[in-house]
Order: C-alpha cells, then structure tokens, then sequence
C-alpha cells in the first residue's frame, strides 16, 4: 500500500515512509568512513590489491542528487577516461576515500554526506547547500605511479638491491603509463616512460637463465611499444632500430617484423621492407594489417619505378636524338 493510500485509510506512516529514498537506500550501505560519512555498496566485485595512496586511477563515474534521474556530473559519455591522481586531480574527499576501498573491475555505488561531498555551500547553482550525492563508480584500472617514481629516482647501485620481481613490477608500470599516454595520443610522453621501462631492465645484472627468460620477455614489449611510438612520431629510422632489437629476442615475433617493415617502407626501402612483411605473413597469414602493408608496398613500388622509367626516359631521350643526328 503506498503513503497516500495509507493515510486516506486513515493508517499512520510508518517509518520507512517518513525517510527519503538516499535514507532507505543508506541502511542497505557500508560505513567506509567510520562516521557515516561515506558509505558504500558493491555492485560487481572487482579483483587484485585496492587501490594505493598516490595512485592514478581510470575510472568511469556518474553523480546523482536525490529525487534526480539525470546526473548532475558523469564521464560516461568519453571514448577515454582521463587518467586521474589521488590526492591531486580529484577534489571530492569523498571519492578518493572511497576509491581507495576499490579493485580493478569493481562496480560501486557511494552516499556522500555534504562533509565529504560539496559542504555547506554546495557548488551553485547545480548543487544544493548540505546535499547529499550519491556516486556510482566503476575503477577501469589503477596505476601505481609513486612507487615506480620513487624507485627510479634511486641509482643504480640502489636498484640492483631490489629482487627481480620488483624491477619487473614497476618497467610494467612504467610500460602501463606509456600504453596510456599513447591512446591519448601524447606519443612524446609515452615514449619517455617506455625508455624508462627499457632502461630499468637493461640495468638488471642477470645470473639465472629464469630470469634471463623474464626480463627479455618484458623488453620485447617495451621494444615493441617503442618501435611503434616512433613511427606514429614519423621516425621511421628509430622504429626499425627498436624493431630490429625486438627482433633479437625474438626473430619470429610477427608484431616486430611487421613495425620493421612498416619502418622500411616509410624509408623507401622497398626490398627491405617487402621481406620483412613476407615474413610476418608466413608468421600471422590471415593479419589484415600485414596484408593490407603488403598492397600498399605493392603500390607504392609500382609508382616509384613509374616515376624512375619516366625520369630515365628524360635523361637519355635528348642523347638519342642527338645521336642520331650525329649518324647522318
């Protein structure tokens, strides 16, 4: 029976009629804070460590007021989330503190109370003073940016005191913010983490043949990524030298052959870049990019001798005549 029904019946309203629908839904809701302040329920579990202080989080987010369908604030409607830093990018205590409960993949809804939200004053004019907002939060991934700070500030000495598997954890790190930086097309950035990466697994003095195995495996990558970098940097020279060193590792890898031939093409390498296409063909026979390189080297080789039998045509037609000129 609803509210209205039960007082034209001349019934009382309980005490769930009496609360606002952010009430009811707060019983159902973990205190995070302590206070109350903060409460939280999950919606999808996520997975691994939550998040560290410090860290830069990918997020999607949507913010409601109570009796309002339509959120007031909500990233939602971006291709690419901006990469955000606790403690830095995000203003709202609320959500730092409630990030910081969160795991990759974690889908959660959140009350903010006003002190942890926008206050007394609210943010006019689409916040009221002392409302109460509730977040639905989804964590896409988080990176731990000042662990891998700190430790590539420390010298070299220093770092060979760490095991391997630290090392590995923050050149993955380092590789993660490149990986970012290049989708947001910010290739110069990328690259400067990737060099990190590179240079933090150059660094290691290796003895087993295990982790001989690891850490060339995480330079591939790294190599991969900056073979590509350099290309869309349009230089090409630099893509084919890191191309060429991935394929030391791995001389079958049909990624690296690929950015090797795409490199010997821009070169005007023409050979070059057809034998290394070939190869990755015979490696990934049905990859559309590297048939569709290998029609473009086709074309492109085609319009360069057009345009060398033209040029030779000029050369040698005025010899011809004058020949002939000559003979009689």
């Amino acid at each position: 029976m609803s509210v209205f029904s039960r007082l034209r019946n001349g019934i009382p309203p309980s005490r769930d009629d009496c609360q606002s629908p952010y009430e009811r839904l707060s019983q159902r809701m973990l205190d995070i804070s302590g206070d109350r302040g903060v409460l939280k329920n999950v919606i999808r579990e996520g997975a691994g460590d939550p998040v560290t202080p410090d860290a830069s989080v990918l997020v999607k987010y949507s913010g409601y007021l109570e009796h309002m369908d339509k959120p007031f604030d909500s990233n939602c409607f971006r291709k690419t989330p901006r990469l955000m830093k606790l403690g830095e990018d995000i203003t709202l205590c609320g959500m730092e503190l409630g990030l910081l409960s969160m795991r990759k993949g974690e889908l959660a809804r959140f009350l903010f109370r006003p002190t942890y939200a926008y206050g007394t004053l609210g943010c006019p004019p689409l916040i009221p003073p002392n409302a109460t907002v509730l977040f639905e939060i989804e964590l896409l991934d988080f990176l731990d940016s000042a662990e891998s700070d700190k430790f590539c500030a420390l010298s070299a000495e220093q770092q060979e005191q760490f095991p391997l598997q630290k090392i590995l954890k923050v050149a993955t790190t380092e590789r993660e913010f490149g990986n970012y930086l290049f989708h947001q097309n910010r290739f110069c950035d990328a690259k400067v983490r990737y060099k990190r990466a590179l240079k933090l697994l150059h660094r290691r003095r290796l003895v087993l043949s295990e982790e001989q195995h690891l850490v060339e495996a995480a330079k591939l990558l790294v190599l991969l990524n900056l073979s590509f970098v350099y290309l869309k940097l349009d230089r090409p020279a630099m893509a084919l030298r890191y191309g060429e060193q991935a394929l030391l590792i791995d001389q079958r890898n049909a990624k690296a052959l690929f950015r090797c031939g795409q490199a010997c093409l821009l070169l005007t390498e023409y050979e070059q870049a057809r034998d290394f296409l070939v190869r990755a063909q015979k490696e990934q026979p049905c990859n559309q990019d590297i048939n569709k390189e290998l029609k473009k080297l086709s074309s492109y080789y085609k319009n360069y001798m057009d345009r060398e039998r033209e040029m030779y045509h000029r050369m040698f037609a005025p010899c011809e005549k004058g020949s002939s000129v000559g003979r009689n």
